[in-house]
């Protein structure tokens, strides 16, 4: 065995005869498990929390979204259908999205309206969010669901034959408004469903047939402003993106669903790094316990190096008795921390025991990746401290 590594081990796991040294490693190697927990179950948590956000981001976005480069809208013809057909899409649907003014009773709200089509369910299920009523009903053209924010903010809900909702958007024209009656097109409707998702989400969107948004803007058939797709689960966004934007030319523009999201998936992943350092920096703090226990283990077995010394041993090789014993408690805690931290996480993922609220328990995931940044986090800075720690070791000390 190696002579350094033989010597660590037994400074590691000895009783040294001053039982302030004990207590000082004790504190040391509990620090150490305690930072390995914090760590691991932070990154989970947020893990967790993004994956739990996404999820209300991928039922409204689809995989890919192609939009016209110049103006609103385009005209969807054969041409763009046989590229869609000869990359395989699992599912595409045409939409229309246009800012519009509602108004309810005394109350109003500006928001975009949506048309969709009887594929929209195929790419995203919106369906799965409505918690009243039901989905956009394709037979009545004059039937919308609408989010539960502008529910709220209107005091309007669904199947309220006593009053319309009333949708308004201004006439295409150019100048300025000198009549605001004349100005907007107006249509009434009635709301059929209710849905949930996130905040901004719900004070946002009102889902309608297709054909009635064509109406109101005074739209062809076949004149839409974007392109939803959904791929096959063996297809690469990425690679469907690049070969969609080459077949479809410079006047369109392909985007997936993180492109549409930007400000938003950069916003998690801001989150998570922030919160890695914050802890990474608490870690540190506690790695100063290691470097205090190391530097009291040198000078309580000041008088045994002296011996290791005069025997042959070189300052470097004593050095790394306690590079390798620093590393070691590191290591130890380390494993410790994880056998807690591992099960800790997976049980609430599979039981929920922790909530947010009485019906939904805090979201965490478990990654290898996770395992890896929290071993490769705490090893590189175990063994910084405990290189530190060593530094104190001179030949003006062993002499």
């Amino acid at each position: 065995m190696n002579f350094s590594l033989y010597i660590a081990k037994r400074y590691l796991f000895s009783k040294s005869s001053n039982n302030a040294i004990n207590i000082i490693t004790l504190i040391a190697t509990i620090g150490v498990i305690v930072s390995t927990i914090a760590l691991f179950v932070v990154l989970s948590v947020f893990s967790g929390l993004k994956n739990f956000s996404l999820s209300f981001i991928q039922t409204v976005d689809p995989d890919l979204k192609v939009t016209s480069v110049e103006g609103k809208s385009f005209i969807f013809n054969d041409s763009i259908d046989n590229i869609l057909i000869k990359n395989k899409i699992a599912s595409y649907t045409k939409v229309i999205e246009e800012r519009a003014f509602l108004n309810y009773r005394d109350k109003s709200h500006i928001a975009t309206i949506k048309g969709v089509d009887s594929n929209y369910l195929f790419v995203n299920k919106m369906d799965t969010a409505v918690y009243f009523g039901e989905w956009v009903n394709y037979g009545e053209k004059y039937t919308v669901v609408i989010g539960s924010g502008i529910s709220n903010i209107l005091s309007v809900g669904a199947y309220d034959f006593l009053e319309s909702l009333k949708i308004f958007v201004p006439k295409p024209g150019k100048g300025y408004i000198t009549n605001p009656k004349t100005a907007f097109k107006q249509v009434n409707t009635q709301p059929i469903g209710i849905f949930k998702l996130t905040d901004d989400l719900d004070k946002k969107y009102v889902f309608a047939n297709l054909s009635l948004v064509q109406e109101l803007l005074k739209y062809k058939s076949d004149q839409i402003t974007a392109i939803e797709l959904k791929l096959r689960n063996d297809r690469n966004v990425d690679e469907v993106q690049k070969e969609l934007q080459n077949l479809l030319g410079g006047n369109f523009k392909v985007q997936t669903r993180e492109q549409l999201n930007s400000v938003f998936y950069k916003m998690l992943n801001t989150e998570n790094l922030a919160s890695y350092l914050i802890f990474t920096l608490i870690l540190i703090i506690a790695l100063f316990n290691v470097i205090g226990a190391i530097v009291m283990m040198i000078i309580d077995k000041r008088d045994n190096l002296k011996t290791l010394f005069h025997l042959g041993s070189t300052i470097k090789e004593i050095r790394k008795i306690f590079v390798l014993q620093g590393f070691l408690l590191t290591l130890f805690g380390l494993f410790i921390g994880l056998l807690l931290a591992i099960p800790f996480v997976i049980l609430q993922k599979k039981y929920g025991f922790i909530m947010i609220t009485h019906s939904l328990p805090y979201p965490v995931e478990f990654y290898l990746s996770n395992v890896l940044i929290v071993i490769l986090t705490i090893v590189i800075l175990g063994f910084l401290a405990a290189k530190i720690a060593s530094a104190r070791i001179s030949k003006k000390l062993v002499e």
